[in-house]
């Protein structure tokens, strides 16, 4: 279970008195996600999700999440709503931790996503980019091109341990990636979610229903938040051996319901290939620092980087937006 700070009765009792949600039914821990400690809370008024913000997350970043989140909740936009407590305030303090409780939102999230799930999700994404046009607030891209060789240093021994030659492959596309990283810097940029994997959106049967954790949220080029989709929605590992690991027909489905609601340019078809390289290249980048730095007994087993370096050998290949159903 990914609860990395236990809340015991008394500081829930006492940090229930700090809002007006009423009295608490049910409180268990919640074994989704790897960044925070998260409980589901139900009261005698409403079902509510209360995340301990543990010490991965930046504290001086919070205001900037919970401020996007209520953005997108004034816009009517289906995300988590940060609950205030009596004196307004949202942020507070729990078992020494930064902490919100937030709305709870319906829906389940696919396992194995369908062709009109991706289109939905699509045309969700470019819905979350129009209701943020006008947020003002930004925040860097910690985990984008400029950090990709911090993340690699010193870690080229545990890739090529993980499969010969592949440091030397990785090495090749951070060259391209990093000389062409200019090319994207004029595409329409705004506030993206970063890190929309399927775990992070909620569907009621084909229909999408929100999004939630946006603690990866930054200012980026739009288009780049879809290639990051594209990744996580449009590959099938499990069909690596048969030759189908990207999914063609996803990745139309998710590109035409983004198209649909919010048009993609030109540029921004064109750049699809080295976006989603980029993307790639950070997940595997992440993926392998948590593989060498984890220790065995952790709470949370990391995730396996060949998967993304399988991705990359795709988007390595890629000559254009057609190779993406674009």
């Amino acid at each position: 279970m990914a609860v990395y700070t236990q809340v015991d009765d008394g500081a829930l009792e006492a940090f229930l008195a700090e809002y007006e949600i009423g009295m608490p039914r049910s409180f268990k821990g919640i074994a989704e996600g790897v960044e925070n400690s998260n409980y589901y809370l139900e009261t005698d008024q409403d079902r509510f999700i209360l995340t301990l913000f543990e010490k991965r997350v930046d504290a001086a970043d919070l205001p900037y999440f919970i401020s996007l989140k209520q953005h997108l909740a004034a816009k009517a936009f289906p995300c988590p709503r940060p609950i205030p407590g009596r004196d307004g305030a949202a942020l507070r303090e729990l078992c020494g931790r930064p902490a919100v409780i937030v709305s709870f939102l319906d829906g389940l999230s696919p396992r194995q996503p369908s062709r009109p799930q991706c289109r939905e999700l699509g045309a969700g994404l470019a819905r979350m980019h129009l209701a943020l046009e006008d947020f003002a607030m930004t925040r860097a891209n910690s985990l984008g091109p400029a950090s990709f060789q911090g993340l690699w240093s010193g870690r080229a021994k545990t890739a090529d341990e993980l499969e010969t030659g592949l440091a030397s492959e990785i090495e090749a596309d951070l060259k391209d990636i990093i000389s062409a990283r200019t090319l994207s810097a004029h595409l329409p940029r705004g506030t993206i979610h970063a890190d929309l994997f399927p775990d992070n959106a909620f569907f009621l049967d084909e229909s999408f229903s929100g999004i939630i954790d946006f603690y990866f949220a930054c200012t980026d080029a739009l288009a780049y938040d879809l290639a990051i989709c594209l990744n996580a929605w449009a590959f099938d590992d499990a069909q690596r051996a048969s030759g189908l690991q990207y999914s063609y027909s996803h990745g139309a489905a998710l590109i035409s319901g983004y198209d649909a609601v919010r048009p993609l340019s030109d540029a921004e078809r064109a750049a699809l290939p080295l976006l989603c390289r980029t993307a790639a290249m950070r997940f595997f980048l992440t993926r392998l620092v948590d593989w060498s730095d984890t220790p065995p007994d952790a709470l949370v087993k990391p995730k396996n980087p060949l998967e993304y370096a399988q991705r990359l050998r795709f988007h390595r290949h890629a000559t254009g937006p057609a190779d993406y159903g674009a």
